[in-house]
């Protein structure tokens, strides 16, 4: 049972990202995958190519949008938790790194956006 606000409005966000990338073709695969300090939010599929998917939910208004998370270190972070991913999983072929961006207002509206190719893969 979750009980810390940032939390709960995470896991919110996470839940209307699900419901979204389903409804939208992908195939989610994974959710919340962690191997020791890595952690990947969705893991999903569609058209053959495996989406890494940052979720970022802020509170409509809040001083940072859900887009300036995004900073070079968590760019950095990501690219070693997809190949901790794909190594464990033996992934082969396209993948791509994406993100939810979800404001949440008062009222528990959302408003949701898929940003693809958030991260240059460059590896």
């Amino acid at each position: 049972m979750l009980s810390n606000p940032k939390a709960i409005t995470g896991s919110e966000g996470e839940d209307a990202a699900t419901v979204w990338l389903r409804s939208n073709g992908f195939l989610l695969r994974d959710r919340n995958w962690r191997q020791g300090r890595y952690e990947i939010d969705i893991v999903a599929e569609k058209g053959g190519i495996i989406h890494f998917i940052e979720v970022k939910t802020r509170r409509a208004g809040s001083l940072r949008s859900p887009e300036q998370a995004i900073t070079t270190s968590k760019q950095n972070a990501m690219r070693q938790a997809v190949s901790a991913y794909i190594a464990q999983h033996r992934i082969r072929g396209e993948v791509a790194f994406d993100m939810i961006a979800i404001d949440k207002f008062p009222d528990g509206m959302m408003d949701l956006r898929f940003i693809p190719d958030i991260v240059e893969i460059g590896w």
